[in-house]
């Protein structure tokens, strides 16, 4: 069974850094995109970073150099754990961050979005950023 659970949400304040985590066990065999979207009430999620299969990164416009996607596997216990650093944190980033998994088919993609069909979902982790 597929599992992504993130974790390392919280509240801050502008200016503050933040680093996200995405534990994932269970993933079949193959490269994947890993990325993270983030919504916020009223708003349309948006691809934030993303991961992709050869080790390639992308970011959102909107956050880039801000914004830092990396990956560490854990050798014995065969868990994948893809983190979202997030510096210089501004109101706008308040909202729920989901990390989410796709095969990579090796292709071009344009954004964090469409680097996959992305079939797997954690249940989110809540940044609240006040000024």
């Amino acid at each position: 069974q597929v599992q992504l659970v993130e974790s390392g949400g919280g509240s801050l304040e502008s200016g503050d850094t933040l680093r996200l985590s995405c534990l994932g066990t269970g993933l079949p065999g193959g490269a994947y995109c890993t990325a993270w979207f983030r919504q916020s009430p009223g708003k349309e999620r948006e691809g934030v970073a993303v991961i992709d299969g050869g080790g390639g990164t992308k970011y959102l416009d909107a956050v880039e150099g801000r914004f830092t996607v990396s990956p560490d596997y854990d050798t014995p216990k065969n868990t994948w754990t893809w983190y979202l650093k997030i510096r210089n944190l501004q109101s706008e980033d308040t909202a729920m961050y989901f990390c989410a998994a796709g095969l990579y088919t090796g292709g071009w993609y344009s954004r964090p979005s469409t680097c996959a069909t992305y079939s797997y979902w954690g249940h989110g982790t809540q940044v609240t950023v006040s000024s």
